[in-house]
């Protein structure tokens, strides 16, 4: 396994190594985007506004999911770059069953307060009942939805990048047919998009158990006793994708709130529209970090600080360049991509002209992501939680409390790119510290 991400890399074998992660993690967004489209198309825009109200729900169960995902990688690929892979083995099956003992909790809970979460996460009368019907059915999927974030970051440091690759487009696909199968065939509203995320979500987590099961490979599921400290050292790396997926679940909320007050349901559906853009464009460079996650690590482990500065160089070339490109295209085709997900006139009239000045995000927040991502890999938690848990909460929060106030809508469509433009200025200051000031905690040095 050591020699796939061992050795020396060039632009084209770097992006060629991240290529599967970035795609799986974007099939994994459009499960929750196709089901917005067909949700928004044949149920109606207040049934998109019930799925974005409930959705923070869903960013917790994915929040625990990819800080374990992400920062139990980084233990687990720092291991085998020791040459620990007892240790490493041990550690993967102990957060497997952490995790999935987690997600039952999750979902017991849920089901038990239903209403009252709906109501409080802001659902009106008219939102109610969809706001129930999807959390019902999605939650109970969340051991699923769980063990796939987990899987897409494990399989690619087993070595075996292509299979979480395949999964997730096996999963993405039988998602978007049964969302036709489900709503437009068999009348079964927004609980049956529910369903067909639960069912795709289901895919690549029972194949991950059996292949980590069986699997004569470096790493597989052992007997384990319970490592505490890298429990600690996974939940503390991986805090920043924590924190990310957690101030999701705020943020959305928060939004809903103010658009709420500010337009109506109409507004809620805007932002969703929104905030899908968002999530596939996230996807793309969470996919990226995850992907070089595990050379990253596994260099950091070896010593190899050579082929580590090499490995930065490459990445932020990449991330910089294609984050100014996507940003073009996106503001370019605005009216073509809102169009997709409504035909309704109120919901197209106000998230049109928003998706253009929201777009304006994507400039920077690629970069504060992909640097994010480096500093779990490296195993610095605290930096790379502070440069999360200032990007998608202080600064989008504060944005969102006081822009609106002033510029009314106009203020919550510039609130994630104000937000993202003051990450980028704290990312900055610590790739100086750390990659280019000369001193002791100097990575490259």
């Amino acid at each position: 396994m050591s020699h796939s991400i061992n050795g020396h890399f060039t632009p084209a074998s770097l992006l060629k190594f991240a290529a599967p992660s970035i795609i799986m993690m974007m099939f994994m967004s459009l499960y929750t985007i196709i089901d917005g489209i067909f949700i928004s198309r044949f149920v109606g825009s207040n049934a998109l506004s019930s799925l974005n109200i409930v959705y923070p729900i869903i960013n917790i169960v994915f929040a625990i999911g990819t800080m374990l995902g992400t920062g139990g990688n980084s233990i687990i690929s720092r291991y085998m770059g020791e040459g620990k892979d007892k240790e490493a083995k041990e550690c993967m099956t102990q957060f497997v069953v952490i995790s999935l003992l987690i997600s039952v909790v999750i979902l017991v809970l849920t089901h038990m307060n239903l209403t009252s979460i709906s109501r409080i996460l802001g659902a009106s009368d008219l939102l109610l009942a969809d706001c129930d019907s999807y959390l019902s059915v999605v939650v109970s999927f969340a051991p699923a939805a769980i063990l796939q974030c987990l899987f897409q970051s494990y399989f690619v440091t087993a070595g075996r990048p292509n299979l979480g690759l395949v999964l997730t487009m096996i999963a993405g696909i039988l998602n978007a047919v049964l969302d036709y199968v489900f709503i437009v065939v068999c009348q079964m509203g927004i609980s049956g998009a529910a369903l067909a995320t639960g069912i795709g979500q289901s895919i690549p987590a029972i194949a991950g158990l059996l292949f980590f099961t069986f699997s004569k490979g470096s790493l597989h599921f052992t007997h384990f006793r319970l490592h505490l400290r890298e429990l600690g050292q996974a939940c503390y790396n991986g805090s920043s994708e924590m924190i990310s997926q957690l101030s999701n679940a705020i943020v959305t909320f928060l939004f809903n709130i103010v658009m709420m007050r500010l337009a109506g349901e109409q507004g809620v559906a805007a932002i969703t529209i929104l905030l899908y853009g968002q999530f596939l464009f996230n996807a793309f460079y969470l996919g990226f970090s995850i992907g070089i996650g595990p050379i990253v690590g596994f260099q950091y482990g070896a010593g190899n600080k050579k082929e580590l500065k090499n490995i930065h160089r490459i990445a932020f070339l990449f991330v910089g360049i294609s984050s100014v490109l996507l940003t073009i295209a996106a503001v370019t085709l605005s009216t073509p991509i809102v169009s997709v997900f409504t035909h309704d006139a109120d919901t197209f009239r106000l998230a049109a002209p928003g998706f253009k000045i929201f777009a304006i995000n994507f400039l920077f927040s690629g970069l504060n992501i992909t640097s994010s991502g480096f500093f779990t890999a490296l195993s610095n938690g605290l930096i790379s939680a502070m440069i999360s848990f200032c990007r998608t909460l202080v600064f989008i929060v504060l944005s969102l409390l006081i822009l609106p106030t002033f510029l009314d809508l106009t203020g919550a469509w510039i609130a994630i790119p104000v937000a993202e433009f003051l990450t980028l200025l704290l990312s900055t200051v610590m790739h100086v510290r750390y990659f280019f000031r000369p001193g002791k905690q100097n990575y490259f040095i």
